[in-house]
């Protein structure tokens, strides 16, 4: 029986190719648009991940700085909650390090007479400072304590792209559900003409004595292909995209930061699954009405 509601499915797919097809194509975008803002969510989140992973608060201190204040500081930050360990850098060392940073712009340096870079503690944090609250916590901490001028994390760069996910969030969530209603209503009027076009045959059936169930199934047979072929469509899209972008992305941009990776198998398993539902939630409601009426 199942096989006969599979070959009655597919026939009527082929038989209606054309409005198929164009209910397969507008499912296929949907999910492409969807997907491609879960992949910016995934990468993301890996990118925030791995700057909480190699996280450093910068401490630079006071110019007048005594020898002793500087063993009291260090005791004063090691004994803070979070802070895993520190390094002193002076600034003759912290010079080093930025005309080595920048040595194809040495020019920069040639006139420069004084030291203008202060003396800092380099601190990193502990695995349990995997907070944003947390980390501004500790830096807060840190930049109360006596001979700390300022305090760097990088959080003007971390809030900035929070906001810019955040955003992205919301839009996505507005974007996921203007989307279902749309492939639902696209595949309901698809299966409303497929049912008009052969509603004689679905008369003669019931009038034969066919249960509402014999009709039904190979039409929700084909509102589950529909969203399979067109969640399928959507991804491979997308995955070829993702190739082509990567492959072709400079390796040299933040290599030892991130690494992009696109959707899991669970996740992809799972849009795929979405997909077919709405196809038959849109395939539901469209017999619903029609059997009523």
């Amino acid at each position: 029986m199942i096989t006969l509601y599979f070959k009655r499915a597919i026939d009527d797919i082929f038989k209606n190719r054309f409005l198929n097809l164009v209910t397969v194509i507008t499912i296929s975008l949907s999910i492409l648009i969807a997907s491609s803002f879960i992949l910016f969510f995934v990468n993301a989140g890996a990118v925030i991940n791995s700057w909480k992973k190699g996280l450093r608060i910068m401490a630079y201190l006071e110019p007048t700085i005594s020898k002793t204040g500087l063993e009291e500081l260090k005791h004063a930050i090691l004994s803070i909650d979070g802070v895993q360990r520190l390094q002193y850098i002076p600034k003759q060392e912290a010079l080093r390090r930025l005309k080595a940073q920048m040595k194809h712009q040495a020019s920069l340096f040639e006139n420069l007479t004084d030291n203008p870079l202060p003396d800092s503690f380099e601190i990193r944090m502990t695995a349990i400072a995997d907070s944003w609250q947390k980390i501004e916590s500790v830096a807060a901490r840190i930049e109360s304590l006596p001979w700390v001028d300022e305090v760097e994390y990088g959080q003007r760069w971390f809030a900035r792209f929070a906001y810019i996910t955040t955003l992205f969030r919301l839009a996505s969530y507005a974007m996921g559900i203007l989307f279902f209603m749309a492939i639902v209503f696209i595949v309901a009027n698809t299966i409303r003409l497929v049912i008009y076009s052969r509603r004689e045959e679905v008369e003669i059936m019931r009038l034969v004595g066919a249960t509402d169930n014999f009709i039904k199934i190979p039409f929700y047979i084909e509102g589950l292909i529909q969203g399979a072929l067109g969640a399928i469509l959507g991804l491979g899209v997308l995955f070829s995209s993702f190739v082509f972008i990567t492959s072709n992305m400079d390796q040299g941009v933040l290599p030892d930061l991130f690494h992009l990776q696109f959707l899991s198998t669970a996740i992809v398993t799972g849009i795929i699954i979405s997909s077919m539902l709405v196809g038959w939630l849109g395939c539901y409601i469209s017999l619903k009405q029609f059997l009523n009426a």
